[in-house]
């Protein structure tokens, strides 16, 4: 029968039940591990480590169970833990070696990349089809130095995550639906639908960033592109 554990107990929760000299054994599991490791990603090429793809981010999740668990578990065998690593390298390597020479198994395991902004306006319903909000798109919008949808001429989601971006001429003066600063810090001043323009102004709708231009006193209709009822003053 197991012995009850004692809640807090300083011995047990420090050093465990194993023996100290169990704690040198771990060292050499984590350098062999790691080493043995080490050499396999360098096998496979640097384009694993500088793009998670769906492939390579179910590489790290592998990877890293496997040589996790055999690092410290003393019922783990390093053999075992090497096989396990060792199968899972080969798996990536022979997948990205079949998705290379057949396109179309390349776009049904890592997808494909997908216009979110095209001349200023977001592709909603792309990003709908997503789960991709607009918060998201804005933030990566930001760090390439995007203050306004008008400055883009086109944006993509890559397969890894990242968007791409594409800007217009530093010339080309064209009205956009802003985002900087973010929303959460400071929101637009925003006119519903069905309310009248105080003046006459460029207004952005806050779903897709069509812009129109209103007349003052003019009664706001919702946005053509995507029936959206909040516009934004563009920028």
């Amino acid at each position: 029968m197991n012995e009850p554990v004692i809640a807090f107990d300083a011995g047990r929760m420090l050093l465990g039940d194993e023996p100290p000299l169990f704690l040198l054994e771990i060292a050499f599991r984590t350098v062999f591990i790691y080493l043995y490791t080490l050499i396999l990603i360098r096998w496979i090429g640097s384009r694993s480590i500088a793009q998670l793809s769906l492939v390579e981010f179910l590489l790290v999740i592998a990877l890293g169970s496997a040589v996790g668990d055999a690092m410290f578990y003393p019922d783990v065998p390093l053999v075992h833990g090497l096989i396990v690593i060792t199968l899972v390298v080969l798996l990536d390597k022979g997948l990205a070696y079949v998705v290379a020479r057949h396109p179309v198994l390349e776009d049904v395991i890592e997808g494909k990349s997908v216009e979110v902004v095209r001349d200023g306006v977001i592709a909603y319903r792309a990003l709908q089809a997503l789960n991709f909000g607009h918060d998201e798109l804005f933030e990566q919008l930001r760090l390439k130095d995007v203050a306004h949808l008008g400055q883009v001429r086109g944006a993509y989601l890559e397969t890894n995550g990242a968007i791409s971006v594409f800007k217009f001429e530093t010339d080309a003066n064209r009205p956009g639906l802003s985002i900087q600063p973010p929303w959460d810090v400071s929101e637009p001043r925003k006119v519903h639908a069905g309310n009248t323009s105080p003046r006459q102004v460029r207004l952005a709708c806050a779903q897709c960033a069509t812009v129109t231009e209103s007349s003052a006193d003019q009664i706001l209709k919702s946005c053509p592109n995507c029936s959206g009822s909040v516009w934004h003053e563009a920028v």
